[in-house]
């Protein structure tokens, strides 16, 4: 269990102050100079020693994603774009931050432009998000009276500008090309890879996007030493995490904890555990609507983190744990997911454009047992025809549910398909 003295986002639920003077008053600002003189090499080295990963869902290196961006920079500005679109189901972890903590990711949106070279930042916000909107806003005004950003950010006489920009509300947008492209004012569609946005992102010059989450907590690292957060987890998954707890649990909530905590301690101790004791416990979504469930068998000794979850034929994602009880008509609940994806594929690759459609009108058909047992092996075919075939992660994030239920409750599909035969004979 994370211990207080740990915890990097103190006012998570709103009990304090969310201005300046508060913000301050919590550590926020403190120093953010001293850190800045360090320079861009001893930042990014810092963030590379913490083992800190990207907060998104990707869980790639942060350190080493902020040592693509050019050191020799040419006639092209680059750029900072930090990804606010939160729109994976179950996933409620940004949004705190936003409307509780926005100083917090100001202030690393400066540390982490000044590590990457950057001019300027773009928080790119969720569309939904009105309020939250306001708050960082608010929060933006005051940061640039206060002369923490813009002329002379920090006392350093370099200008560092941020810059809120609000979504249109589609989901593929959270992927980090068609959020480029959103931001341009375009159509949120994908962009092919190469090139990367390191190379050519927004506006064609160098970009790095990073998660909310990401960013806010690097002040803090840099403060509190790269050591302090590489000790907490496990080795290649340190550090402090958000997890967000929905579902069949007593009490829904969000909550700041070690990496590779056992699951069933993280929704007990913090969810008041599964409605109906654990016993009555069906399946966990461990990461959010795009990552395979698991089994209570799997869940009894699962731990928390990237490999752990990896290994399980998992993911972390954005660890939004999403609780399922025995009450859970477990094939209706993936059909749900794959209508999603199929309504939020942009269209662009045929095997999602197509692919997404078609999983979704199976499953329905599967949820009352109108299928042949034949076509639960047809089905997984064709996620997998899906999964790594398109431009961006949207296909694979529609393909992993389906997979994860087909592993692990085959036998329900088959029950329920020979129970409809059984009852029409």
């Amino acid at each position: 269990m994370l211990a207080d003295k740990d915890r990097i986002f103190t006012n998570l639920y709103g009990n304090l102050g969310v201005d300046l003077k508060a913000a301050q008053a919590r550590g926020d600002w403190d120093d953010t100079k001293a850190l800045l003189e360090r320079g861009r090499d001893k930042i990014v080295e810092d963030i590379k020693a913490s083992g800190l990963r990207g907060r998104g869902g990707a869980g790639f290196p942060t350190g080493l994603k902020w040592s693509f961006m050019p050191k020799e920079l040419d006639s092209r500005p680059s750029f900072l774009v930090i990804n606010a679109d939160e729109g994976e189901p179950g996933t409620c972890k940004d949004r705190d931050i936003l409307r509780h903590e926005p100083h917090k990711l100001i202030e690393g949106c400066v540390i982490a432009g000044f590590g990457v070279g950057a001019k300027a930042a773009y928080i790119y916000i969720r569309g939904e998000f009105y309020n939250e909107a306001q708050a960082l806003q608010r929060a933006i005004d005051e940061a640039y009276e206060a002369k923490l950003i813009g002329k002379g950010a920090c006392g350093t006489g370099e200008v560092f500008d941020v810059y809120l920009h609000r979504g249109a509300g589609a989901y593929v947008c959270g992927e980090e090309t068609a959020l480029l492209e959103s931001l341009e004012g375009k159509k949120g569609e994908p962009r092919l890879k190469p090139p990367f946005p390191a190379n050519a992102g927004l506006y064609g010059c160098p970009t790095t996007v990073t998660n909310v989450e990401t960013v806010a907590v690097s002040p803090t690292i840099l403060r509190r030493g790269a050591s302090w957060f590489s000790g907490i987890g496990r080795e290649n998954n340190t550090g402090t995490k958000l997890f967000c707890l929905s579902g069949h649990v007593e009490r829904p909530c969000n909550v700041e904890e070690a990496m590779s905590i056992p699951l069933r301690e993280l929704i007990e101790r913090h969810a008041g555990g599964v409605r109906g004791g654990w016993d009555n416990l069906l399946a966990v979504i461990p990461g959010g609507s795009s990552v395979p469930c698991l089994p209570k068998t799997v869940c009894e000794d699962q731990i928390m983190d990237f490999d752990a979850l990896r290994d399980a034929k998992s993911g972390l994602g954005t660890a939004a744990v999403i609780v399922m009880d025995q009450s859970t008509d477990i094939i209706a609940a993936i059909a749900r997911l794959a209508h999603f994806y199929k309504h939020e594929s942009c269209g662009q690759c045929t095997p999602c454009r197509e692919g997404t459609g078609w999983v979704w009108r199976v499953l329905e058909r599967m949820v009352t047992g109108n299928a042949e047992i034949e076509e639960i092996d047809m089905l997984e075919t064709v996620t997998k025809q899906i999964e790594g075939h398109t431009i961006c992660a949207l296909g694979d994030a529609a393909a992993w549910p389906v997979q994860g239920l087909i592993r692990h409750f085959r036998a329900e599909i088959e029950h329920r398909i020979l129970e409809r035969k059984k009852r029409a004979a």
